[in-house]
Order: C-alpha cells, then sequence, then structure tokens
C-alpha cells in the first residue's frame, strides 16, 4: 500500500514537472499565462526553469568562489572604515590645531604684558612692538589654519 502512495506522488510530481507553459494575448490586449492552450488564440509555448519545477537548484558559482567574493567584502569593508577613521582623526587635529592658533591669537589680542624665554631660559618681556608682530603672526596661522576646517 506504501508503495502505490509512493508511486502516485511521484507520477504526479512528474506530470508537474513535464507541464507546459503558454503565453497569449487576449482579445482585450492582457498578456495570459496558463497551462492549457487556448482555442482561439495563437499561443507562444514557454519554458520552464528547472528551478521553478520544484528541482534543486544549481549554484551559479562554487563555495571557494563565494568565500572569496565575500573575502573580498569584508576587506572592503575593512578598508572603507579605516578610511572613516583616518577622515575623522584628521578632521579632529585639524580642529585641535585650530583651537590653539585661536587661543594664541586671543592671548596676543587681549593685550598685557607678554613674556618669552631666552636662550638662558630667563624671562624677558616683549615691547609693543614685538607684541603686534606676535599678534599678526598668530593671526594669519589661525587663518590658515582655520579656515580648512
Amino acid at each position: 500500500m506504501k508503495r502505490i502512495v509512493l508511486l502516485t506522488c511521484v507520477l504526479a510530481i512528474a506530470t508537474l514537472a513535464s507541464a507546459q507553459l503558454y503565453k497569449y494575448v487576449d482579445k482585450n490586449g492582457k498578456t495570459v499565462y496558463t497551462d492549457q492552450p487556448p482555442p482561439d488564440a495563437d499561443p507562444q509555448t514557454m519554458r520552464i526553469p528547472s528551478s521553478a519545477t520544484g528541482a534543486a537548484p544549481t549554484p551559479g558559482k562554487s563555495a571557494v568562489a563565494q568565500d572569496k567574493e565575500l573575502q573580498k567584502g569584508r576587506d572592503k569593508a575593512k578598508e572603507n572604515e579605516k578610511k572613516a577613521e583616518d577622515t575623522a582623526s584628521r578632521a579632529r587635529q585639524q580642529e585641535e590645531l585650530c583651537a590653539n592658533a585661536t587661543m594664541a591669537y586671543q592671548q596676543y589680542s587681549q593685550g598685557g604684558r607678554m613674556t618669552k624665554l631666552d636662550e638662558k631660559g630667563e624671562k624677558i618681556f616683549l615691547g609693543d612692538a614685538e607684541i603686534d608682530a606676535a599678534r599678526e603672526s598668530a593671526k594669519r596661522k589661525m587663518d590658515e589654519v582655520c579656515k580648512k576646517s
């Protein structure tokens, strides 16, 4: 009894696998797909891919090729991540340089007595001309560094 049921199932699946598919345009201009040929229209016989009939699909690429593609994708993702980190790092450095240059310019702009160290490591006071020159230098540096950010 089990053999008969199994044989019936196999035959039913085999008939489905060998079914024809027809394509035609009806009188309203609609494209129709059917397994029965129309009596009054000129049908086109369609081929059904083996994967649509329930057969196991054949892979287009081997497992090795798929692994290589996956590895390429991972490598590219790592490369993009590294580029993004480098870009963010450069942006942080640029912001820090700009902040330092702005602070130096503000110190010279506030006025007051400014000092610097000489070759011996002793403090010497800057004159007004030296302060003005240092302020202009700090402004140029600030403009140069901060314009890029």
